[in-house]
């Protein structure tokens, strides 16, 4: 995966964590932003797997949080450093979201993308009692269900074709 994706995968993840807050203290903190960071990378490994994907993304631009936001509610309005929701993509937060709420699907999709490709994953494929005591509103699958809808088809149509194709 290219590492011009680095600002993308780290405003998602950003994104992901504003949205829905760990809970209280460092330990809680540090394992949610490892499950949002995991999420987002697994979810680029898959959208962006070539360079030439990566070019075009930043030619176009990622599209920035106007829409999540929206549909979450969220204030910016005392929020004086907003520069990095332009960095958000909204297909890849929405990707990752389907991913925290579902390890089974997360664990496909670490497959298709290549376990060297989408780096560790272990925090979301295999989430333990740590993982949903320090992130329970990143996993909670009916609050992340509004983002995940959003962009849900092209993945799980990703998912089936490409193993169809492997398989």
């Amino acid at each position: 995966m290219s590492a011009d994706l680095a600002p993308v995968i780290a405003a998602g993840a950003r994104w992901l964590l504003t949205a829905f807050p760990p809970a209280p203290g460092a330990f809680n903190r540090a394992l949610a932003e490892a499950q949002a960071q995991q999420a987002v990378s697994l979810a680029a490994a898959l959208r962006y797997p070539d360079p030439l994907d990566t070019e075009l993304l930043h030619l176009l631009g990622p599209g920035g949080s106007a829409r999540l936001d929206w549909l979450t509610g969220a204030d910016h309005s005392g929020d004086c450093d907003v520069d990095w929701r332009t960095w958000v993509d909204e297909t890849l937060v929405s990707w990752a979201a389907c991913l925290l709420a579902d390890p089974a699907l997360a664990v496909g999709a670490h497959h298709l993308a290549g376990h060297g490709l989408a780096g560790e994953v272990s925090r979301l494929t295999r989430p333990g009692g740590h993982e949903h005591d320090a992130a329970p509103l990143l996993r909670h699958p009916d609050l992340l269900e509004p983002i995940a809808a959003l962009h849900r088809a092209p993945l799980l149509d990703l998912l089936h074709n490409e193993t169809a194709a492997l398989g």
